[in-house]
């Protein structure tokens, strides 16, 4: 008997041996999964704190920087805090909503941009047909009263209505005025009588013909797009400097009108910009101009895309810009008609240093004579000037060049015809005279115009 008890006890403690150790076993187990709970539990505590303060840092910084760079490319545009915290599925998902939201601002603004624009567009239509009506309405004052404040008044119409007609050109709009082929010296003329201290621009002709011209439907625009880089060149260079436009035509290329100043220059960052502007980007957003906004540039560009322009601007020798507007081929012409350029228009340069003999002037013709033909007066056209017969270059010498005429004799001039126009209305026998002024370019009669005190531009 006393084996079987002690094998009973054998058992018995076998046994207990056996729970003792799966209960060790079992309380590790539990221990681990325990130690393993709690930092599966700290690691999930930390990937939600990093994913809040990523989420933060989101609505705080990331779409507000990335808002921001619309506007403004060079801004910085954060990225995750602690990517290593954040699993990829979170990240992704943070990026799509920093693009999702970039994608809606941008949706945002084109609406709103395009309301503004429908808006300045149908303002700029309304206030250019009344300036335009002013215009009118200081012609006909200017033919009836002999005052040199007529002028000054005409000339700030003048500024006013090519800032409201930049305008509508930069709001997709029509420049509001169609003209013939013009004379490419008179376009120049016609932009520079647009811009608050004109009398700085120096005109230097170097055309090879000075019929040279630009055809309809791209003249205005042209005279538009001269006016704006000169209103730039002349804002942002000192008053006691000139600026110098240079025409020149370059064979099968078209002509360049080149603009030099002696301004305070541009950066890298203010070049780039505004090389990007005058190439004529698909889109322009008002928002994106400054405040106020700098419109000369973007101005430029539109009418570059719209009308086959192309336009360049580096540093210029003088120190300040050198911009380049080309006018392609296809937009020149050569009139054939006869008549007088503009009296301020400047002669060709290659016209002084010709070796072409030096013939006595012919006797100077006598005026049209004004014949009464149903009431009204009309002129008869000039016969062609006989061409000058060549002699050996040997016997000749260069004549010199006519002194240029200056805004005082302009004016001067100007109300002297006046005056005789008037002194003709008012004499009861005298018939009723033609009107002697013809004028292609609409605007060149401004140069004349010696006003010293005008606002400045501040363009581009």
């Amino acid at each position: 008997m006393a084996w079987i008890v002690a094998l009973i006890a054998v058992v018995a403690a076998v046994t207990a041996v056996v729970r003792s150790q799966n209960a060790a076993r079992d309380a590790n187990v539990a221990w681990a999964r325990v130690e393993l709970a709690e930092r599966q539990t700290k690691a999930a505590d930390a990937r939600t704190a990093a994913l809040t303060e990523e989420i933060r840092q989101l609505a705080q910084k990331r779409i507000p920087a990335a808002a921001l760079a619309l506007s403004h490319p060079s801004a910085p545009v954060p990225g995750l805090r602690e990517a290593a915290e954040v699993d990829g599925g979170s990240a992704r998902l943070l990026t799509e909503a920093v693009q999702a939201a970039r994608a809606a601002v941008i949706e945002e603004r084109q609406r709103v941009d395009a309301a503004a624009r429908a808006a300045m567009r149908g303002t700029s239509a309304k206030i250019q047909s009344l300036l335009n009506q002013s215009q009118q309405l200081l012609h006909e004052l200017q033919h009836e009263y002999d005052d040199p404040r007529i002028l000054q008044l005409d000339f700030r119409n003048e500024l006013a209505l090519r800032r409201t007609q930049a305008t509508a050109v930069l709001c997709d709009a029509w420049p509001g005025l169609a003209r013939q082929s013009s004379p490419l010296v008179e376009i120049v003329l016609g932009a520079q009588s647009r811009v608050a201290g004109y009398e700085r621009i120096k005109v230097a002709n170097h055309l090879r013909d000075e019929w040279l011209a630009v055809v309809a439907r791209a003249a205005e625009p042209l005279a538009i797009a001269l006016a704006e880089l000169l209103a730039n060149a002349t804002a942002y260079s000192h008053p006691d400097t000139d600026v110098q436009v240079t025409v020149q035509q370059s064979g099968g290329r078209g002509a360049f009108l080149v603009v030099d100043d002696a301004g305070i220059g541009m950066d890298d960052d203010a070049l780039e910009r505004a090389r990007a502007l005058l190439a004529g980007p698909s889109e322009v957003l008002l928002t994106e101009l400054g405040d106020p906004p700098q419109t000369g540039f973007a101005v430029v560009g539109r009418l570059v895309v719209q009308y086959g322009l192309s336009c360049h601007i580096e540093p210029s020798p003088f120190g300040g810009m050198r911009t380049i507007l080309r006018v392609p081929a296809h937009l020149l012409t050569v009139l054939e008609d006869e008549r007088n350029l503009s009296a301020l228009a400047p002669k060709a340069v290659h016209a002084h240093t010709t070796t072409a003999a030096a013939e006595p002037e012919p006797a100077a013709e006598p005026e049209p004579v004004a014949e009464e033909r149903n009431g009204l007066p009309t002129r008869r056209r000039r016969a062609p000037r006989p061409a000058p017969v060549r002699s050996s270059p040997a016997a000749v010498t260069p004549a010199a060049p006519p002194p240029p005429r200056t805004p005082e004799q302009a004016e001067a001039s100007w109300a002297a015809l006046q005056q005789g126009t008037l002194s003709g209305r008012s004499a009861p026998a005298a018939p009723p005279e033609a009107e002697h002024h013809d004028n292609k370019d609409g605007q060149d009669d401004r140069n004349c115009r010696n006003d010293r005190n005008d606002q400045g531009d501040d363009e581009t």
